[in-house]
């Protein structure tokens, strides 16, 4: 089985994950910590602005566009 890793890791071997099957793919585990830390990290992809121009788009348009 093939899971990911730090490119530190000493046993690390680098590849491509579509080279491996899916079978032999062990998805690794993710803690409550990761997420937390991943949150806390991440900006959001839409401000403000984009969703006014969003709601002007439903009020104009209705949500069907």
């Amino acid at each position: 089985m093939w899971t990911p890793c730090s490119p530190g890791d000493p046993n690390a071997v680098e590849m491509d994950w579509t080279s491996i099957a899916s079978n032999k793919l062990k998805e690794p585990i993710v803690s409550r910590e990761d997420m937390i830390h991943s949150l806390e990290r991440s900006k959001p992809t839409v401000n403000e602005d984009d969703l006014k121009k969003l709601r002007k788009f439903t009020e104009d348009f209705g949500q069907e566009g």
